[in-house]
């Protein structure tokens, strides 16, 4: 199914429609859809490399919507919605842990998930479980998923095709060391 999904993903990119399902992809994607947007931008963007960077804020900010119905999910229907899809997800078992941890960490699971390949709708999902609040969850977001799209778009923008497998294979890998080298970053100022 996850295959069907993602083939039918990719051939949107090709249509006269586009925009539009990038928009609707980058929504859902943020809370309960498996197929990250950036499978769709980057054909888009390869095709039309002066629109990279419009490509690039139509995801992010329909991404930071979609990270909204996320957010109401886990405030107002967590255990109608929220708690099968993070079920499905295989996250069902760390729920109660990680709700009591969630805020302690304040904006970092939201940047985290936000430019990693960790599933953004987990997060999504759990800051309005956990009551994370609100404009931090939206600043955030809007950080997180801005720096991912526009990175992405960016690189393809200069490279064209030829960065692709990189970004395809390996992106995720360089954010999560770019993250954990702002930690470590942190780390250093505060307790050195």
């Amino acid at each position: 199914m996850i295959r069907r999904l993602y083939d039918w993903t990719i051939s949107l990119a090709g249509t006269r429609h586009a925009m539009w399902a990038l928009a609707i992809v980058a929504f859902v994607e943020s809370s309960v859809f498996p197929i990250p947007p950036d499978l769709l931008m980057i054909p888009m963007i390869l095709a039309r490399p002066r629109m990279a960077f419009q490509i690039a804020a139509l995801a992010t900010v329909c991404s930071v919507l979609g990270g909204l119905a996320g957010y109401w999910i886990g405030a107002q229907a967590f255990d109608q919605i929220g708690r099968p899809v993070l079920e499905s997800l295989g996250k069902g078992d760390a729920m109660a842990e990680f709700n009591q941890r969630f805020n302690d960490f304040g904006f970092w699971p939201v940047l985290i998930a936000g430019v990693t390949p960790f599933p953004y709708k987990v997060v999504t999902i759990m800051s309005g479980w956990t009551g994370l609040p609100l404009g931090t969850f939206i600043v955030t977001s809007i950080i997180a998923r801005g720096l991912r799209f526009f990175v992405v778009a960016a690189l393809l923008w200069k490279f064209g095709e030829p960065i692709r497998e990189f970004i395809e294979k390996r992106l995720g890998l360089m954010f999560i060391l770019f993250i954990l080298l702002l930690l470590a970053g942190f780390y250093v100022v505060r307790f050195l």
